[in-house]
């Protein structure tokens, strides 16, 4: 049984500074229930510990699409399924519509019990209730990366102006 999920919320902040902060992914423990910790691995790849009704699970997720101030989707590299895809988009010059729409395998009671009575939902739609308080409380990103991922595949068109602005890059994964 896949679950999928979809919420959206609107933050008062431009897109780029919206975009920019969720390209943070080791700071989604900061807003996102559930999730221990993400580790990122390189542009592309992501390890992600994750508690789900007090079970613990680890995956690897790799990013498939990237587009500055547009859309970030991943997938699952291994393991039970999870994917999704972050929509970006300009409500006005000063607010952001961010649609979150999500895939994943409940497995276990729990997990699938949770889905079929839309908890997981009902947490999606808090968490970016949660992002839209730390984004609008800090207003500025805690860092960004404007490359772009077609396919998997890392094109960094942005690299110039990403450095300009101080945000040359994600941090090392040293």
């Amino acid at each position: 049984m896949t679950s999928t999920i979809h919420a959206d919320v609107v933050v008062d902040v431009p897109v780029g500074v919206a975009y920019d902060q969720w390209t943070q992914f080791e700071s989604f423990p900061d807003f996102l229930s559930g999730v221990d910790s993400v580790t990122q691995l390189d542009d592309t790849k992501l390890h992600w510990v994750v508690s789900v009704g007090g079970v613990e699970r680890e995956f690897d997720a790799e990013i498939t699409e990237q587009r500055p101030d547009e859309v970030i989707a991943w997938r699952s590299t291994e393991g039970e399924l999870h994917s999704g895809r972050v929509v970006f988009t300009p409500e006005s010059a000063e607010s952001t519509r961010i649609d979150v729409e999500m895939a994943w395998e409940p497995s276990g009671f729990v997990e699938k019990v949770g889905a079929a009575l839309n908890i997981d939902q009902a947490q999606v739609s808090s968490d970016l209730r949660d992002f839209k308080r730390l984004i609008e409380e800090l207003g500025t990103p805690e860092g960004a990366w404007r490359g772009e991922v077609h396919g998997g595949t890392v094109t960094d068109r942005d690299s110039d102006l990403a450095r300009e602005t101080g945000f040359d890059e994600r941090p090392s994964m040293l």
